[in-house]
């Protein structure tokens, strides 16, 4: 079940002033792969967990004092990936052996597997049974630290590939046939219920601190769901890190850092007609054309990848229990489009978009490789990126619980509440829509590996 965006209409007397209640929840860190800067603290995308698994907001300082760490623990970059090409292809068998080079000797993996060679997309997955190996080709360019602590390309300005998200995709793969990949933030029954409630009582504003404490109260704690990968690894956090982004542009907590996307509660009117009772719920899922496979089911094209987002709507009972309508609430719509038509450019303001964006495109990939049995065809098992040892994703402290944050407005004729949020990563269906075309096949003759290094442009 994904997080729900309640909208709760509650109409006032005639004389009282007209108000607009955004309440919102605060949510996890995503802390950034790397073993020499990175802590199960660390503050990214301006939210982090403590210990006891509770979500807050960072300090300004905590984020740049991260960026400044990251910044001087990077490697120099190696001049063959420092340039920004359209084909850039990493064998995952070389990148293998980098990997394990480093830890039998005790070093540090390096930069350039961490970030996968700064590959920004995946556009082809190329097997060689000649030559045992399976490589991904995509764009890729250099990489450095931004403001914010986020390793993201230098021209571009999009986050990379991580090696540690590459890793729970390969390792989840085949859990995710079963249970597509996700979070929610959702209020308890007994929250809504206790809201409900409290809302039909009020009859003023009165002192809007208290206020929007008494709604905080009512609602109380959320509870954090993460299904299909590990609540404690990087790729789940970034899920919630994006939910909760997308819930502070929804509801205008904080501007948009781009042009065209308007909060949603600037969309809501103050009539309130044939709200009542009713909750959104958004998420955001990644969405591809059909993919392409050659005769042989040794070449395969990711095609038309993006990310986008959904909202259908919920009928809120008087127990606090929810009820799937099937419909979408012609608002809640216009805003979903409206993000789904700006998400590139806001993947690139809000690097943690991005990095959702990749965490869904390297779980497609994690899919693809298992559904169509590439490790078999190519004659490599991949022991190390699939296996657990030694080598192991970064964990992190769960996200387990939010508190709620409410927030007045004056709108309309009526008290509107709203929470809002999601994500869903159903990798399979993406995998089973599939196309028979020579063209990749094309780009698989003139890829192959060359023996001069594990990543080649």
């Amino acid at each position: 079940m994904l997080t729900r965006k309640l909208l709760f209409v509650h109409g006032l007397r005639r004389a009282l002033p007209i108000l607009l209640i955004g309440v919102l929840v605060s949510a996890a860190g995503i802390p950034c792969f790397g073993q020499t800067f990175s802590g199960n603290n660390s503050a990214v995308g301006g939210i982090y967990t403590d210990a006891q698994g509770q979500l807050k907001n960072a300090q300004v300082d905590d984020m740049g004092k991260l960026a400044r760490l990251r910044a001087t623990a990077l490697d120099p970059i190696p001049a063959d990936m420092g340039v920004q090409v359209e084909s850039r292809k990493v064998s995952l068998r070389g990148l293998e052996a980098a990997v394990r080079e480093a830890i039998e000797n005790g070093k540090e993996i390096p930069d350039e597997a961490r970030y996968l060679a700064g590959l920004q997309r995946i556009q082809y997955v190329l097997v060689y049974p000649e030559h045992n190996d399976i490589v991904l080709v995509g764009p890729g360019e250099g990489w450095r630290v931004d403001p914010q602590g986020n390793v993201i390309g230098v021209t571009s300005g999009r986050p990379v590939l991580l090696l540690d998200d590459l890793l729970v995709a390969l390792r989840t793969a085949r859990i995710a046939a079963q249970q597509a990949i996700s979070c929610s933030i959702d209020p308890t029954p007994e929250g809504l219920q206790q809201l409900r409630a409290h809302v039909s009582k009020l009859r003023t504003i009165g002192n809007p601190t208290q206020t929007a404490q008494g709604i905080e109260q009512a609602l109380g704690p959320q509870r954090v769901s993460i299904t299909g990968v590990p609540p404690t690894s990087h790729f789940a956090r970034v899920m919630v890190a994006a939910d909760y982004r997308m819930k502070r542009l929804a509801m205008g907590f904080e501007q948009a850092p781009i042009r065209g996307l308007p909060s949603f509660l600037s969309m809501v009117s103050g009539s309130g007609r044939g709200m009542s009772n009713m909750l959104p719920r958004w998420w955001l899922e990644p969405k591809y054309e059909p993919l392409l496979r050659d005769p042989e089911g040794l070449a395969w094209e990711l095609r038309g990848g993006k990310v986008v987002a959904m909202t259908e709507e919920d009928f809120l009972t008087a127990t606090g229990a929810t009820e799937h309508t099937g419909k979408a609430n012609p608002m809640a719509k216009r805003w979903a489009d409206s993000m789904t038509a700006r998400f590139d450019d806001l993947a690139v303001a809000e690097p943690i978009f991005g990095q959702l964006r990749n965490c869904m495109e390297l779980a497609v990939v994690g899919a693809l490789i298992v559904k169509e049995n590439l490790t078999e065809k190519a004659g490599y098992s991949m022991p190390l990126l699939v296996g657990a040892e030694p080598l192991k994703p970064e964990e992190f402290f769960a996200p387990r619980q939010v508190d709620t944050q409410a927030s007045l407005m004056k709108k309309g004729r009526n008290w509107v509440i709203t929470a809002s949020g999601g994500v869903l990563v159903n990798s399979w269906s993406v995998v089973n829509q599939v196309e028979s075309s020579e063209a990749p096949a094309a780009v698989r003759a003139k890829a192959a590996p060359s023996g001069t290094g594990w990543c080649w442009n």
